[in-house]
């Protein structure tokens, strides 16, 4: 159990059968009344953000989020399969479980399934990844005057922008999280 008190950032409990999570609390004690604390916290499984205000003394259940390695194997449609790799066992998972930057992802990377009491909700690609350029403009010697930027489709069909002397051919660095060209791998 955990108390409304006692909230800190990070930790995640059990509300109305939904699983939240603590991004900002504060425990605000007014010259007249109660104390109470505001928080804004995270619905975990719909990403949506509320705020809310607690008496100190709430109680709630702690919410454990379970996160486990897997391989990404294949895709077959709308159903994505990722290998557990301790026991060898196939997870399908439907591509509307799978994040915006999932394009990023290859056959055969490891990711993060996370879930809640048996439950899948999210995929959790590795932060950075190294892929190969397969179509880009060719670069042109003397446009070096501004930090200019061109398309650049990777080997998993996602486009990003990149410098103009990035060839096709090239390995590239990549953050996964905001999908910007990090540098040559």
């Amino acid at each position: 159990m955990v108390v409304a008190g006692d909230f800190k950032n990070g930790i995640t409990f059990d509300m109305d059968g939904n699983v939240f999570q603590v991004i900002e609390f504060q425990h605000v004690k007014p010259g007249k009344g109660a104390a109470f604390v505001r928080t804004k916290i995270k619905n975990v499984i719909t990403g949506s953000v509320i705020e809310r205000t607690f008496s100190p003394t709430d109680k709630f259940e702690n919410a454990y989020i379970e996160r486990k390695e897997m391989q990404y194997s294949y895709n077959d449609g709308d159903l994505y399969y990722f290998m557990d790799m301790e026991s060898f066992d196939m997870m399908p998972l439907n591509s509307d479980k799978l994040p915006d930057n999932f394009k990023f992802v290859k056959e055969e990377m490891m990711c993060k399934i996370i879930s809640y009491k048996g439950n899948v909700f999210g995929v959790e690609p590795p932060t950075f990844v190294e892929l190969e350029v397969t179509q880009t403009d060719p670069g042109f010697a003397g446009n070096t005057a501004t930090n200019t930027l061109k398309p650049a489709t990777l080997e998993t069909g996602a486009v990003i922008k990149v410098p103009l002397f990035i060839n096709e051919g090239d390995v590239l660095k990549i953050d996964t999280r905001t999908g910007e060209y990090l540098s040559r791998a």
